[in-house]
């Protein structure tokens, strides 16, 4: 079996955590293998190691031992995935084929979801950040990524989509 891999994309507070945990949830409930990784986590360091394409390294190191385990499915989310799909497709080394889909939602959600979990300067901050990235993935993203409002979607529902996208609908 091929490799597949899904990449989550999208500004802060669209819901790429929450839905990839929940997409988990089905998938395990449906007996489907996979792997979920959370793409911030890779390359989060002080001082930022961005030149050094930390991330994707570490990423090859997580899924190479994934793929020993006998692992095909990546459920990868980072906020510009999207945009970076070819790398960390190299990344895995074993030529998956990708899904690409960037979470989308207005503004006035996204920061009342950020508003939960962040306060005073670090919500300003990532309010700014999370408006540059909405703009930035609007204008980048290419045709072959899907698009996937949360605005008004439980995160089961998200997930919902989300497997249905990747892998169609499940077996019953």
């Amino acid at each position: 079996m091929e490799s597949q891999l899904l990449l989550i994309g999208g500004r802060s507070g669209v819901g790429k955590s929450s839905a990839a945990f929940a997409l988990h949830d089905l998938l395990a409930a449906d007996g489907v293998a996979h792997a979920v990784v959370e793409g911030d986590a890779l390359g989060l360091a002080w001082p930022a190691p961005w030149e050094h394409r930390v991330a994707a390294r570490n990423l090859a190191a997580v899924w190479g031992t994934y793929r020993a385990l006998g692992h095909r499915r990546l459920v990868y989310t980072n906020t510009v995935s999207v945009l970076e799909a070819d790398e960390l497709a190299a990344a895995m080394g074993d030529r998956p084929r990708v899904t690409s889909v960037l979470l989308t939602a207005p503004d006035a959600v996204a920061h009342e979801r950020l508003g939960r979990r962040e306060h005073g300067e670090s919500l300003l901050a990532h309010v700014e950040r999370s408006d540059r990235a909405a703009r930035t993935l609007d204008s980048q993203v290419d045709a072959r990524t899907h698009r996937l409002s949360t605005s008004g979607r439980s995160v089961v529902e998200v997930a919902a989509v989300l497997r249905e996208i990747w892998l169609g609908p499940p077996a019953r």
